[in-house]
């Protein structure tokens, strides 16, 4: 188990790696965040779904289950979209630092879904969580859409994360990731409906975006997202919201390298952005050090 452990772990980096560079594919692929997020769910169902033919694993499950999946599935749809809306109207510096109060959601969330009492220094940490971002707002007023959106994303990863802690251990993750990619493409294409957003402009797509969008549904979300979920049968909730919070350190150098000028932020920001990080970080290690002396 503990070499299970420790194996889930490093993948998991690997996993957050490729999801800091879903953030630069966002930027380049043109789409508005709705169709994007829509043609994101769509290319990994259908890639997915040809994995699962070719193993030919068994898709039934207990119907008070795949509800629940189909539900998660609305949250993760909710959580892509403000994650890729706010980069359309902020940057992805500025997305990816909000991304990372998803561990201080979590540590708020989890006394909740699993009824455990809320410990002090998580309280005092999310103060200086609130710090970092009341430091960010100050400086980037001209952000305040991309933030709100991105908190709101943060959250809803927070969620998601819980909800998924409990399937993960008894049901295969390639199964939990249809399910819940179904429920999500489900949900967006009925508001699409009845949006009349399905035009012919909506299925009209540049090479590049295709070609964007097939990597960003087959490595980065097919693949990342099953892996993910696989890993959570060894990995508390906790640990994986923390983890992913390197995503916005992996993000941002990968958008200062490829966008340089668009991702240059005030010296106050990369401040708040630190508190927030070294913040999530330090709760990390006293939870490993709590879970030592236990």
């Amino acid at each position: 188990m503990p070499n299970d452990n420790l194996k889930s772990y490093l993948h998991l980096h690997l996993i957050v790696f490729i999801w800091g560079f879903t953030a630069v594919l966002g930027k380049l692929i043109s789409l508005h965040a709705l169709d994007l997020v829509w043609y994101r769910m769509l290319f990994a169902i259908i890639f997915i779904v040809a994995y699962l033919f070719i193993k030919k694993d068994s898709l039934k499950l207990p119907f008070r289950v795949f509800a629940g999946l189909m539900l998660s599935g609305i949250v993760i749809a909710c959580h892509w979209f403000t994650f890729y809306q706010a980069i359309k109207v902020s940057n992805i510096s500025i997305t990816l630092a909000c991304l990372s109060t998803g561990a201080f959601f979590a540590s708020l969330l989890e006394p909740i879904f699993y009824k455990r009492k809320i410990i002090w220094y998580e309280v005092l940490l999310g103060v200086l969580v609130i710090l970092g971002l009341l430091i960010i707002f100050k400086v980037e007023t001209r952000f305040k859409e991309g933030i709100i959106l991105a908190l709101t994303s943060a959250l809803l990863s927070a969620i998601f994360s819980i909800i998924n802690g409990k399937y993960a251990k008894e049901y295969n993750p390639n199964i939990i990731s249809i399910y819940e990619l179904s429920g999500g493409l489900l949900f967006l294409s009925i508001y699409l409906f009845f949006s009349d957003s399905f035009t012919p402009a909506f299925f009209s797509i540049s090479t590049n975006d295709f070609l964007w969008l097939l990597l960003l549904s087959s490595f980065c979300t097919a693949y990342a997202f099953s892996a993910s979920i696989k890993v959570m049968k060894y990995l508390s909730p906790y640990t994986v919201m923390l983890t992913i919070n390197l995503e916005p350190i992996y993000g941002i150098i990968l958008a200062v390298l490829i966008f340089n000028d668009s991702e240059e932020m005030n010296s106050m920001f990369y401040i708040g952005a630190l508190i927030i990080l070294s913040t999530v970080i330090l709760n990390g290690i006293l939870k490993s050090r709590k879970k030592i002396s236990n």
